[in-house]
């Protein structure tokens, strides 16, 4: 597999599984180079337990057919290789620039940008009766983004509406084993804008459904503004991660502050509840030395 990204990793994973043998060629020193490390990190150990070979900081120059071989010559550390075999094991995809008119889908990665198209949804630079959305205009090739993004257009087209893409809180999943689910800004997209954040991590080790389904190696990460509970990003690594994700997309997407998320009742034993208990871990830092001794004389005064 020639890539880390969502897809490959996935793809790599699951043909592990099947039996085959896989090796997984990363230019960059992780896997999943837009997710934060951390997530990265539980990925990359599930899938080398699974058999995958990782083979990070390589990058492919070039393919070339010798008879019955198919052989890349790579660059790992600075230094070229050559792979190959007579029973190919090495995939290779190529995706080409997309343009007015044509799209591909050889990637999910949204780094990938259509070119031509304006990024925003119901208004072309000339013509103002063109409206686009999903993978031609996005920098997310999602279905979910592209789903979000018609519904967009029909309220622009038909409505005489102005919303924008922008304005969309949008989340998304790779769907390894265990998944990395992600919504809202990363420490590093925040730093890169000068915003400074508050972490909050919960392993799921320390969540008992998580013990007890044997799924403890993973963890949720939640973002708060600095000096504040307002959840700016969240990553969470779990079995079905995807799945806890929405109660924080909603939390961003209303405003919904981290210490209120505590004041939720969640049913015992989840996953889910490792939110909750996050929103306590962030009550607990309003617990300054000064807020300690007043509570201690009040609590004297009132016995």
């Amino acid at each position: 597999m020639i890539g880390g990204g969502p897809i490959g990793c996935e793809l790599a994973q699951a043909f592990a599984r099947f039996g085959a043998q896989v090796s997984l060629l990363e230019g960059e020193g992780q896997i999943l180079p837009r997710e934060d490390p951390d997530a990265a990190e539980r990925v990359a150990r599930a899938l080398s337990r699974d058999g995958v070979d990782l083979r990070l900081g390589t990058r492919v120059e070039r393919i070339e057919r010798a008879g019955a071989e198919r052989v890349i010559h790579v660059i790992s550390g600075g230094v070229a290789a050559r792979a190959g075999g007579a029973t190919p094991s090495w995939s290779a995809s190529a995706g080409r620039p997309m343009s007015r008119g044509s799209a591909s889908r050889t990637s999910a990665s949204p780094t990938t940008r259509a070119r031509g198209w304006p990024s925003t949804i119901g208004c072309g630079p000339r013509t103002a009766r063109i409206y686009a959305a999903g993978d031609v205009c996005s920098a997310h090739k999602f279905t979910h983004n592209s789903d979000a993004q018609a519904r967009i257009v029909i309220q622009n087209a038909l409505f005489l509406g102005r919303a924008r893409t922008s304005a969309l809180t949008l989340p998304w999943c790779t769907y390894t084993d265990p998944e990395v689910a992600h919504v809202g800004l990363s420490e590093r997209e925040a730093a890169a804008r000068g915003i400074a954040v508050r972490t909050f991590v919960q392993e799921l080790a320390d969540v008992d459904r998580a013990v007890l389904d044997g799924e403890a190696e993973g963890f949720v990460k939640v973002h708060v503004r600095a000096g504040t509970d307002r959840i700016l990003g969240a990553t969470i690594v779990a079995r079905h991660a995807g799945e806890m994700l929405p109660e924080l997309t909603l939390a961003i997407a209303t405003g919904t502050g981290l210490g209120r998320i505590a004041s939720v009742i969640h049913a015992y034993p989840t996953q889910a509840e490792a939110i909750r208990k996050l929103g306590d871990a962030y009550n607990r830092t309003r617990l300054t030395p000064r807020v300690k001794r007043l509570f201690a004389r009040w609590l004297a005064w009132t016995r």
